[in-house]
């Protein structure tokens, strides 16, 4: 071989060894899939949004990702079987959807633990957040990136005006597939329709249900006003609604696309916790102008209290991780423990 062939050789494989050393570094261009469980106006619908302006900034315009409103993709437990197997980028959804999955996640369910925005941003903010992303990844096969904070889930119905517990008898209240919900209601003396979200509505107006919960956001993006009447300010459970990505789709993008992801969803979480602090007072008036009547519930609530924490939460401690997760989350909120 001569000293150019030798020469040209060595250049060749240089170059090779450089193409692919480059294409393994390369960033390719994605435009990803949210599924999206609320219509627009939601907040579930103004967190994404914010999701996405951000994924295109912090990505320099290379990716961007499109919202599929009110549950195109599938009921939300159904996007969470498909982000874990990575046939779906992103999904925002109820966090009681996802406790069937990963269930330590249900101590954010747990009937009046959390009683206010600073509480639910205190606790999806630090240790404990962070340990129920990691909890989730193992169990499910997706990451929470980010949370919508969409306030109180207050109980709608079309009968009648509903303060008390023996006001709720009779009434056929719909509640998601999620176990600490179905025994809320249970301790409260009726037992609850199990439902997925996307019939919801069609059987409160078709009158199979009577009844629902949902924060008032989410009561005023779906327009639930035109099919319930009456609104009680109940406030057993302050309503996180996480962004999940598939753990798949995450570990394929390179360093700096996964750092944009996650920078995407803080912040859209710190823009979800304002967009509640500035709405929900003006959708509550909005709802009064449309026709409907809020009354609060009777003494308090502490008929509703008593009866929901001294039957739920027993019920859970194992499924949740343990009575001293409880207990840690309760000390945290500057509480009694159990």
């Amino acid at each position: 071989m001569t000293h150019n062939n030798k020469y040209a050789k060595v250049l060749s494989l240089t170059a090779g060894l450089i193409f692919s050393a480059t294409a393994a570094n390369v960033t390719y261009a994605a435009n990803f899939k949210v599924a999206v469980g609320d219509g627009g106006g939601s907040a579930q619908h103004e967190l994404g949004k914010k999701f996405v302006e951000e994924l295109e900034k912090r990505s320099s315009g290379k990716h961007s990702a499109k919202l599929f409103l009110n549950g195109q993709l599938g009921s939300e437990q159904d996007t969470v079987n498909d982000a874990a197997i990575g046939t779906l980028d992103f999904s925002i959804l109820a966090i009681n959807n996802v406790t069937p999955f990963s269930p330590t996640v249900g101590v954010f369910s747990l009937p009046y633990v959390i009683q206010s925005l600073d509480e639910a941003v205190m606790l999806t903010q630090g240790e404990v957040g962070k340990e129920l992303v990691a909890n989730t990844v193992r169990d499910a096969g997706v990451r929470i990136i980010g949370w919508t904070y969409t306030g109180f889930r207050v109980l709608t119905n079309s009968k009648r005006p509903i303060r008390t517990l023996e006001d709720l008898q009779g009434v056929v209240v719909r509640v998601p597939k999620n176990e600490i919900m179905i025994d809320t209601y249970k301790a409260w003396g009726i037992n609850p329709t199990p439902m997925a979200w996307s019939e919801t509505f069609t059987a409160l107006q078709q009158g199979v249900v009577d009844g629902q919960d949902n924060p008032y956001l989410t009561v005023a993006a779906m327009k639930f006003d035109e099919v319930q009447k009456y609104v009680t300010n109940i406030r057993y459970i302050f309503s996180i609604e996480p962004l999940i990505v598939s753990e798949a789709v995450f570990q394929d993008q390179n360093k700096a696309t996964q750092k944009a992801i996650l920078e995407a969803g803080q912040a859209a979480t710190e823009h979800s916790a304002k967009f509640l602090a500035e709405s929900e007072t003006a959708i509550k008036e909005t709802l009064t102008q449309r026709g409907m009547e809020i009354v609060d519930p009777a003494n308090g609530e502490k008929e509703w209290i008593e009866k929901a924490t001294q039957a739920v939460w027993p019920k859970f401690y194992e499924s949740i991780g343990g009575k001293d997760k409880l207990n840690r989350v309760l000390r945290l909120l500057g509480r009694n423990e159990v």
